[in-house]
């Protein structure tokens, strides 16, 4: 029997007439959380907290910016005719790996002004992020978006799928959601026991996030194809481990380097 967890309202609450939906309620209270972890994880490592509000000011707008910019980017045939949709964030529509763009962007600018280490900086917040993640993929659900092929597994949910109609599917939201939370232990976990240079947390983020994400994939049915048949999501997933990977090993090496120098 699937899970009934299907068909929720949208709407939290109204004010004055005016619509609050979970959605945006779920990624605020994410926010919050994450930059409290951030600000206590940026005293623990006796910086002053100031530096991470700065860093927020900037960061927070750049990845909105660029989960919404890269959503509407892999949806361009249907923004085209509703270009009206194109900022309606309200109603859902942000991709994560935009947001990770913007947000490491926003990071290395404002680190920059502030004559900080971005890499510092990013190591600091990535527990942050993936538990932000987690939380906001909570959102999807209200949305009724994000869910995976249809499934009879125990865990099902059922869904009103706008062509199928009510159907049981993958509560993909739900595993990515679990992964993340996985991985912001083990980021912490790593840093405490492991880490010994500035950059490798983010690193770990990136290769651990995509590891999970590119799995899930197979799941999903909303999937962007690029060249006729590659699956968008999963080819950012890729570069973005690729990348994690490359960098950590650099890190790494530079401080055998170091060692056998000293």
């Amino acid at each position: 029997m699937a899970v009934i967890l299907s068909m929720p309202d949208k709407v939290a609450f109204s004010v004055f007439g005016f619509d609050i939906m979970w959605y945006g309620v779920i990624i605020a209270s994410a926010l919050l959380l994450g930059i409290a972890i951030a600000m206590y994880r940026t005293k623990k490592a006796g910086l002053n907290n100031e530096i991470i509000l700065d860093v927020l000011l900037l960061t927070i707008p750049l990845a909105v910016v660029g989960a919404r910019a890269a959503y509407v980017l892999a949806h361009l045939d249907y923004y085209s005719y509703q270009p009206g949709l194109v900022f309606a964030i309200r109603q859902g529509g942000l991709a994560i790996q935009g947001a990770i763009a913007g947000g490491i962007l926003g990071v290395y600018i404002m680190c920059r002004i502030k004559k900080q280490s971005p890499l510092l900086i990013a190591d600091l917040m990535a527990p942050s992020l993936i538990l932000g993640q987690a939380i906001g993929r909570w959102g999807n659900y209200f949305n009724m978006e994000v869910y995976g092929s249809q499934t009879t597994l125990p865990w099902a949910i059922k869904v009103d799928d706008p062509s199928l109609g009510i159907i049981t599917v993958h509560p993909t939201f739900l595993y990515e959601s679990i992964w993340n939370l996985i991985c912001f232990a083990l980021l912490l976990y790593y840093d405490k026991k492991f880490k010994k240079r500035n950059g490798e947390i983010i690193c770990l983020y990136l290769i651990l996030y995509s590891l999970g994400r590119f799995f899930i994939e197979f799941l999903r049915t909303d999937h962007v194809y690029i060249f006729g048949s590659i699956n968008l999501a999963q080819a950012i997933c890729v570069l973005l481990a690729l990348a994690g990977i490359l960098v950590l090993i650099i890190i790494r090496k530079n401080i055998k380097i170091i060692n056998k120098k000293s």
